[in-house]
Formats: C-alpha cells, sequence, structure tokens
C-alpha cells in the first residue's frame, strides 16, 4: 500500500460526514507505518475502544476509507477461540470483534449496516505476513503461499468494501 497523509485518509470515507471524518482521531504514527507490509490501514480509535477505522486502495485506485462500530455488549471468552473473517488469523479471547460498517449513501444514513469478524487490532495485513502474531502460540500452517494468503485477505476484503458501496454481486 502506498503511503497516505492525513489529507487522503481524511477524504477517503464514504460511510460518515464530512465533519465525522475531519473530527476523527487518526494513528498518531503515521509516519512510521511499515506501508510496504499494509493492504490496508486499520486502527481503532483510543478514544473511542467501540470504534475504528479502514482504509483501503479499491481497484489499484483511490483509497476509500470505512467507520467501524463495535457490535455493543459483546461477550468475550477466554476460553474459545475466534478466525478474522479477513485473513483467517485464529485468536484467543477478545482478539476478533464483530465490526458493524453503515452502508454508504442513504441507505447507511438509514441505519443500515454491515458486518464481519476482524481482528480485534486491524492488523491483518501484519499476521498473514508473519510481522505480527496473535496470542495462539502460531498461525495455522496452510498449503497456499504467502501470495495466495495474501491475495484471499484482500478477495475478502474487497468483498466487504464491495457490501459497504452496494456494489457486491
Amino acid at each position: 500500500m502506498d503511503p497516505l497523509t492525513e489529507a487522503d485518509i481524511r477524504g477517503s470515507f464514504v460511510n460518515c460526514s464530512k465533519g465525522e471524518a475531519k473530527r476523527l482521531n487518526l494513528p498518531k504514527d503515521l509516519g512510521d507505518l511499515p506501508w510496504g507490509d499494509l493492504d490496508f490501514l486499520g486502527w481503532r480509535d483510543p478514544g473511542a475502544p467501540d470504534r475504528g477505522y479502514l482504509v483501503s486502495p479499491v481497484d489499484g485506485g483511490e483509497p476509500v476509507g470505512l467507520t467501524l462500530r463495535a457490535a455493543p455488549g459483546a461477550r468475550r471468552n477466554l476460553m474459545r477461540s475466534s478466525l478474522c473473517g479477513l485473513c483467517l488469523t485464529g485468536h484467543s479471547g477478545g482478539g476478533v470483534d464483530l465490526l458493524a460498517a453503515p452502508l454508504a449513501g442513504p441507505s447507511g444514513r438509514q441505519g443500515n449496516t454491515v458486518a464481519l469478524y476482524m481482528c480485534a487490532d486491524l492488523a491483518c495485513s501484519l499476521y498473514v505476513r508473519g510481522k505480527k502474531s496473535s496470542a495462539l502460540a502460531k498461525r495455522l500452517e496452510e498449503t497456499l503461499t504467502l501470495e495466495e494468503q495474501i491475495a484471499r485477505t484482500r478477495r475478502n476484503l474487497d468483498a466487504f468494501l464491495g457490501k459497504v458501496l452496494q456494489t457486491a454481486a
């Protein structure tokens, strides 16, 4: 992923108002992020732990940003493991959250959302590449190559983006 500026990020959001995009908290270490290892930029809001944000290039073009909200009252069972719907990384306890994104356009303003279980810290790209590990001992061994795993994560992300943008088949 190419590095993004604060203006690029704030201007990319499609499922919130321009005012909300202007007020949201950006990652503090924007200049130090490992951009070459990211398929998308994802972060949680330290001031509002139930909120998350995701910015991804679509079809190699302009970035699209989404606001996300964790499902309210989600109970975390520390004895159970969960799987991220984007990168398929297994996590124990609270490592996966159900994150809902309002749909873009009028449907989203009416309260319609789409949700997916995702890594709670939105660091899917780093888990796939082995740059970060979950609390589980290690990622499940796969027969897919790293490039195929990255492509699968990208397809899963594109499908989610398509649902939010209402362009999914």
